[in-house]
């Protein structure tokens, strides 16, 4: 079965938002209760600036999603970001700079029976391929000796070490951010 990647227009984004949502929920194994507040949140970001949504078809069906979108100061992910680098003596000078450009990779997803057939990293190569910013950045949950797919993914494409072990309120996770920079033919070193 041959898997198209493309970028997704707003209006295929929006239309499309349930269904991303879904997948979203298989992949990550979260319960039913999340549906309605996520739709609304990823709806809500599509109208950020610099939003790009990449998704996978196989067979007309949509079994991957990737999106992202510039990194605004009022947004509460940058909050966040700023708040772990305070918390690590930062902003650095180079972080200074990462904070002025960079491109939040909000949501990468493949559902669970398509994982493992290069999917992920090809979503993930056209939206940093599309990304119009200097620097990439992303958070993941923590896991023991970085041992799952996501972060093998994430170091295979040069991210590095923002900042580690950092606490979202409300999710009792410990989360890496990542970042690298852009494009993805230049030195991945922030």
């Amino acid at each position: 079965m041959k898997t198209e990647i493309r970028r997704l227009t707003s209006a295929e984004y929006l239309l499309a938002t349930p269904t991303l949502v879904d997948l979203y929920m298989e992949a990550m194994d979260y319960t039913v209760n999340v549906r309605a507040q996520r739709i609304s949140s990823w709806r809500q970001e599509a109208l950020s600036p610099g939003f790009t949504a990449i998704a996978a078809v196989a067979d007309d069906t949509i079994i991957g999603i990737a999106y992202g979108m510039l990194g605004q100061r009022e947004r509460w992910w940058d909050q966040q970001l700023r708040r772990a680098l305070a918390m690590q003596g930062g902003p650095s000078k180079s972080e200074k700079e990462l904070l002025q450009s960079y491109f939040e990779v909000a949501e990468i997803h493949v559902l669970p029976s398509y994982q493992g057939r290069g999917i992920g990293a090809r979503l993930l190569r056209e939206l940093l391929r599309l990304a119009p910013a200097k620097f990439a950045l992303l958070s993941t949950p923590e896991v023991e000796h970085e041992d799952n797919g996501a972060f093998k993914l994430y170091r295979k494409f040069g991210f590095s070490d923002v900042a580690r072990n950092y606490l979202y309120p409300a999710d009792p996770r410990p989360f890496a951010i990542l970042g690298r920079s852009l494009p993805l033919s230049a030195s991945p070193m922030l």
